[in-house]
């Protein structure tokens, strides 16, 4: 019960644990948009971590956490795929694609878009450690893969998922604010229009998509948040190693 005598309002049936400038994050939001799926968003601290949190997701401790009538999911791209199985009917958009080689190569390369993309952006904003030419260079050799398996995927349509954003869509377009952030942070060009001329469209493509648009941070507020980043990480002593 409340303090003040009234009742507490029931949870939402859907609730997302998250951050706004988190990229993994910004995937579920998608995602929901994409369904059509009513959603409540708890922000959470950074440098803090919310009782919540840490009872929904023990293991990792880390944002997003999806908790469907109280239960969690954890792990963006798990989330992704459990949101579209879940809700998979009433003319909502299928995120993975039928054909199960299809979702196999779409798996693939959103690991890929992880494993290269991720880690290197935030050497070049300056939150980790590391060679920053040799960051660079790690998502560029990454978006010339993407660009080329851009037009494998989408086989002549306007999206990796084709004629609408998909799984693949959805993990590598989380990445594209931080990846305009970074061109300002590091003051190197990431996306560049003359190298990838298919990801360069489509990144507009997908900016301009209804279930993306609201979610998408600005570049500005992203640079910011970066240095406030910083900031928190080092008044924690955790500058430099922290991802």
């Amino acid at each position: 019960m409340a303090s003040s005598g009234e009742e507490q309002a029931p949870a939402a049936a859907v609730r997302v644990l998250g951050g706004w400038a988190s990229h993994y994050a910004i995937r579920v939001y998608v995602a929901l948009k994409l369904k059509g799926v009513e959603y409540e968003f708890q922000q959470e601290v950074v440098g803090s971590k919310s009782e919540l949190l840490l009872k929904s997701n023990p293991v990792h401790k880390k944002i997003p956490v999806l908790l469907h009538h109280g239960k969690p999911v954890a792990e963006s791209m798990v989330i992704l795929q459990y949101i579209d199985e879940i809700w998979a009917s009433d003319g909502a958009p299928a995120i993975l694609p039928a054909d199960p080689y299809a979702r196999a190569v779409q798996r693939f390369w959103a690991q890929y878009v992880d494993d290269k993309i991720a880690p290197a952006s935030v050497v070049l904003r300056g939150v980790v450690n590391g060679d920053k030419d040799e960051a660079a260079a790690q998502v560029s050799a990454a978006l010339q893969h993407l660009e080329e398996a851009f037009v494998k995927c989408s086989q002549g349509k306007s999206y990796f998922g084709g004629d609408n954003i998909g799984f693949l869509d959805i993990v590598l377009g989380s990445h594209l604010g931080w990846l305009k952030a970074v061109e300002e942070i590091a003051g190197v060009k990431v996306l560049d229009e003359s190298k990838f001329p298919e990801l360069t469209a489509w990144a507009d493509r997908f900016y301009a998509h209804h279930a993306v648009r609201e979610v998408m941070p600005e570049t500005d507020r992203l640079v910011q948040f970066n240095t406030y980043l910083i900031s928190v990480l080092k008044a924690k002593g955790l500058f430099g190693s922290h991802v």
